[in-house]
């Protein structure tokens, strides 16, 4: 499966929460729009008027009459009407009447004695010519509903009616308060909600028309910060890797480090985590799938002194890029805070460009307190480039969205998962296409 097509699935909680909110919102003032007539086709057509001859009318009660064209018919003689019990027969010919020359023939022993008195007029063999052809394409008042088969598989008519609703100050105020619940952040939902209006206000849109729109808005905002971790011919490249707690750092660290490996770059790894065993073991851990080395020490060791060793031995072997992990630390804690400053004060004086790369690590499901942790990371430790981890666990995926419109930092990667391949390089139109629920085929 492409990353994408894990983006999508495993940002369900974001791309639902959007698709059912766009769903309402279009829905609660919203009202179904006419199919178009299907265009007709040469054999639907039906034949004008002045060149069919009208069908002919049939009038009740008048059996004897034979339709235009047909050989005019004989009727034969009329029987006698039989015997019936209760009734008196009709006289017979006066004196003065001269019978005719053949006699009346009796009436037939097999007509039974409840025969209609008015007989059925008899068929005619010629031909009737047959009435105009209806015409089969739609008429004014034919239903275009899909069939019982059709609706019970889920299947709709191409023409079938679009919910639409009319974009005006109401539904732009619905669509702000569903932005800022995505944890889009108040300033950037209303930008996208007026870039969306812009020269479609009063026009009635439809759920499909709007996603469309918001994840073209969320790509254009995206775009200029979809950047990859950039290399650079120094050696070694330093990359000081910061964040909260439990943001995804170590686990980050190992995925780029194998995967910078896999591209044929030789990495060295620094725990510099030395208050945490585990961080150290999961490390390690990391670095014997990657063929990568991991230099640790003693716990609760200085960890500028074990960044500083770190530098040294990278640069004896040459190493191409050396990452240094650190502990989480919260931004609030300024005791915490003050010792990154001390890590970047030692590094620096070994290289003083270095670190050359400080990435922070943002746990998604953090939200708007996300903008906090760039502010103050960036004021420590000069944050260079984001890395946002965990997309698959929340509901407010928007954040990322907030901070590129904030801040224009550099988004590297994101992580939708525990595994090597759910840390992948940010696209913005594919991530814009996921965070919408937008099918791109």
């Amino acid at each position: 499966m492409s990353f994408f097509g894990k983006l999508k699935s495993k940002l369900f909680k974001s791309s639902s929460k959007l698709e059912e909110g766009l769903d309402a919102i279009v829905q609660e003032g919203g009202s179904e729009d006419a199919p178009d007539p299907a265009p007709e086709r040469p054999d639907d057509v039906p034949p004008p008027p002045v060149e069919t001859p009208p069908a002919p009318e049939e009038v009740p009660g008048r059996p004897d009459e034979a339709p235009p064209g047909a050989p005019e018919e004989v009727p034969p003689a009329q029987d006698p009407a039989p015997d019936l019990p209760g009734t008196e027969p009709a006289p017979g010919p006066g004196p003065d009447v001269v019978p005719p020359a053949d006699p009346i023939p009796e009436p037939a022993p097999e007509i039974a004695p409840h025969a209609p008195q008015e007989m059925p007029a008899p068929l005619d063999p010629s031909p009737i010519a047959p009435p105009p052809e209806t015409p089969t394409g739609p008429q004014p008042t034919e239903s275009r509903k899909p069939g019982l088969l059709g609706r019970l598989l889920g299947r709709e008519t191409p023409d079938a009616p679009v919910l639409r609703r009319t974009l005006d100050d109401e539904m732009l105020e619905s669509l702000e308060e569903l932005l800022i619940a995505s944890d889009m952040g108040v300033d950037t939902a209303l930008r996208v909600s007026s870039n969306i209006a812009e020269g479609r206000y009063g026009k009635r849109v439809s759920t499909e028309e709007i996603k469309q729109l918001l994840a073209g808005e969320v790509a254009r905002i995206m775009e200029p910060v979809a950047r990859p971790l950039p290399l650079y011919p120094k050696k070694p490249q330093v990359v000081l890797v910061v964040g909260v707690n439990g943001s995804g750092k170590t686990t980050t660290i190992g995925k780029l480090a194998s995967q910078f490996r896999a591209a044929g770059k030789s990495v060295v790894i620094a725990a510099g985590d030395t208050f945490r065993a585990a961080a150290v073991e999961q490390l390690q851990v990391w670095g014997e799938r990657a063929g990568v080395p991991v230099l640790t020490a003693p716990e609760g060791s200085d960890p500028a002194s074990l960044a500083f060793d770190a530098m040294t031995k990278a640069q004896a072997e040459g190493a191409d890029l050396l990452m240094i992990d650190t502990a989480g630390r919260l931004q609030n804690r300024q005791d915490l805070m003050e010792e990154l400053a001390k890590i970047v004060r030692v590094i620096r004086k070994k290289d003083p460009d270095a670190p050359h790369n400080t990435l922070l690590v943002l746990d998604a499901t953090t939200g708007q307190n996300a903008l906090n942790q760039v502010d103050i990371f960036r004021q420590v430790a000069d944050v260079s480039g984001l890395v946002m981890t965990k997309l698959d666990g929340t509901a407010k995926g928007g954040v990322l969205v907030a901070l590129a419109d904030r801040f224009g930092l550099p988004i590297h990667a994101i992580g939708v998962g525990e595994q090597i391949d759910d840390l992948a390089p940010f696209d913005p139109e594919e991530f814009a296409a996921a965070l919408t629920g937008l099918d791109r085929g």
